[in-house]
């Protein structure tokens, strides 16, 4: 078992001594101002650019993820808490608005919350949730279309290319 899936077991720590579930724990303040967790709640076979500590997934990973009902589950809470921090939550297999959406701006010009976006996707399509990264895609493509929102045409492509692969 890598120190990856020991970490989304809850049995490791991440590179900074943290649980899975500390990080769960974090608040939204956390989630803004800390930049060296994202890494570890969706990894990537590339390595980070931000965070030279963070996992980079295996093939065996890879595997294990889609073999284990558990590391799934995880891995889902991390996308329910990356959406909530978005003002976004998952519905009967839609992502939908909250009443906290976009309450800091996110959506409005680039930053490196589109970059977490890319990353997010990314990881969960390739760790066996590619019904949730659809759904989540779907989203970003509704707030594209509806306009107000400042997405970009070259970063919507880079959205889905990492939620189609």
């Amino acid at each position: 078992m890598s120190q990856l899936t020991e970490f989304y077991k809850g049995a490791g720590r991440d590179s900074e001594g943290r649980s899975i579930a500390m990080i769960w724990a974090y608040s939204h303040a956390q989630w803004e101002a800390s930049h060296d967790f994202i890494q570890w709640l969706f990894p990537l076979r590339l390595p980070s650019r931000f965070n030279p500590d963070a996992p980079r997934l295996t093939e065996v990973d890879v595997a294990e993820f889609h073999a284990s009902p558990t590391l799934r589950d995880n891995l889902r809470r991390s996308l329910t808490l990356f959406l909530d921090f978005l003002g976004l939550r998952e519905i009967e297999g839609r992502v939908i608005k909250t009443d906290e959406f976009d309450r800091q701006g996110i959506f409005q010009s680039p930053n490196h919350h589109w970059l977490r976006i890319t990353r997010v996707l990314t990881s969960t399509r390739t760790l066996g949730l590619e019904p949730e990264c659809l759904a989540f895609f779907a989203c970003l493509k509704q707030l594209r279309d509806e306009g107000g929102s400042g997405i970009t045409t070259d970063t919507f492509r880079y959205w889905e290319e990492a939620a189609t692969g």
